[in-house]
């Protein structure tokens, strides 16, 4: 249904940062993509479309959205949707992502993703904003799973079930953040591996995988934290083999987006992504 020019391959990637443009481009190592946050490149010119041109020409992109609201109550951001298609059409990245979540309110933007009930209406207003999206950008859309802290009384899904109804709704593929589920399988109370079970995990095209931070409640229980700060936990890993069982090798990033490390780091974290790639067996 739509063009992927440079589709990612099924190796690792990382979360591209200014700082190690030259790094990258001299041996990039384990890493075979790039992503990049789609509100970092909406401007007019300067050094970071520059080099991301030069990086486009070597490794293929992807281009993850932080800022349409998909899960907004209004419309879409008619202005935001519109730099998007433009940083689309010229840069021809191999996937785009989104979140399942919102961050608007009118003429507001919060700066977080926040979360949703899973309800028939909430589904209807997500499908109906997918369909724009894609329709606008002429490409698929990856829907990725939020990380949650609480859960909502009038929720009538549960949140696999409700992502396979927008996949079958929409025609959107998925992208499956491992972190993220083991955050909230932490958080919320129920397993990480039940989920991945139920999980439409055949839509999956790309997974993340990223660090998390610990924290306590008031009431002294554990509250995980999806911060993108540290290197991904042991018991992440070993969920991410349990997913990749399900779902076969993907495009597999590891996301890192605050205190970034030196490039060495980042990558022997791409490193063990690709060692869990190779564990998979078709």
């Amino acid at each position: 249904m739509f063009d992927t020019p440079k589709a990612l391959p099924f190796a690792p990637g990382v979360g591209y940062k200014p700082q190690h443009f030259a790094q990258i481009m001299a041996n990039a190592g384990s890493v075979r993509w790039l992503e990049v946050h789609a509100e970092n490149y909406m401007g007019d010119g300067g050094r970071p479309l520059a080099q991301m041109r030069a990086l486009s020409e070597v490794f293929p992109i992807s281009v993850h959205g932080v800022g349409l609201s998909i899960g907004g109550e209004g419309r879409l951001d008619p202005q935001h949707l519109s730099r998007l298609q433009k940083l689309i059409n010229w840069l021809s990245p191999a996937s785009f992502s989104e979140h399942l979540a919102w961050s608007t309110h009118g003429a507001e933007f919060l700066n977080d993703l926040l979360p949703l009930p899973y309800t028939n209406a909430t589904l209807d207003r997500i499908v109906d904003h997918i369909d724009e999206v894609q329709h606008t950008l002429g490409c698929k859309m990856l829907l990725e799973n939020p990380s949650s802290y609480l859960a909502f009384e009038q929720s009538t899904w549960s949140e696999p079930d409700f992502i396979a109804e927008v996949v079958r709704r929409s025609g959107c593929g998925l992208l499956l953040d491992v972190n993220n589920v083991f955050v909230s399988a932490n958080n919320l109370g129920f397993s990480p591996q039940t989920y991945i079970d139920a999980y439409p995990t055949r839509h999956v095209e790309e997974i993340h995988l990223g660090g998390h931070d610990e924290d306590t409640t008031d009431e002294g229980g554990l509250v995980l934290i999806d911060s993108h700060g540290c290197t991904v936990a042991d018991p992440v890993w070993t969920l991410l083999d349990y997913a990749l069982q399900q779902t076969g090798p993907k495009p597999l990033l590891v996301e890192w987006d605050n205190d970034v490390p030196d490039w060495d780091i980042l990558e022997s974290e791409a490193a063990r992504a690709d060692a869990a790639l190779a564990r998979v067996h078709v």
